[in-house]
């Protein structure tokens, strides 16, 4: 079976799981209850080499609201090339560019209230820093000049940003 058989085998597992069983405790309420769901699904699909989940339920300072998880299996993960997320990792490795996503986030949504912001640059720049940032699919254009983090790439940016911590 494939990469791609499995985890889908493995999200189809928790959908059911989730429809069937008492909804998942409260954080707080038990230390690694994540943890604990993701190797009960991991021994049901038997994945023996084990498998990652990151999820994420986040409303920002503009009021919208994010619910979003994602796993892989550990096996399919260290076999993937991973120089394919260079150009991801690329386009997230500048200060001006995280501080981009960070104002777009937050709400400033176009060019012109981007340039605005000092120590950005000139909007030659900032357009520059907007097209890398989409290229790598961490924004996308949302009609009429306005920029904004895709849904399905809202949790995995703040995932990120948090795996980054020291």
């Amino acid at each position: 079976m494939d990469l791609e058989q499995r985890v889908a085998e493995l999200e189809r597992r928790m959908a059911a799981l989730e429809q069937a069983g008492p909804a998942a405790p409260a954080v707080g309420d038990g230390d690694l209850w994540a943890l604990e769901g993701l190797k009960s699904q991991l021994a049901e699909a038997g994945a023996e080499g084990g498998g990652v989940l990151f999820t994420g339920a986040v409303r920002l300072p503009t009021r919208e609201r994010y619910e979003w998880q994602f796993g892989a299996l550990t096996d399919g993960l260290l076999e993937d090339d991973w120089s394919q997320a260079a150009e991801s990792f690329a386009a997230l490795g500048n200060p001006v560019r995280l501080r981009l996503l960070r104002e777009i986030v937050g709400g400033l949504r176009t060019a012109a209230e981007l340039a605005e912001l000092d120590g950005l640059g000139t909007t030659g720049q900032i357009y520059h820093h907007l097209r890398q940032l989409t290229a790598a699919g961490w924004l996308h254009t949302a009609g009429r000049g306005r920029y904004e983090v895709p849904a399905g790439r809202m949790v995995p940016l703040l995932v990120a940003l948090t795996a980054a911590r020291p």
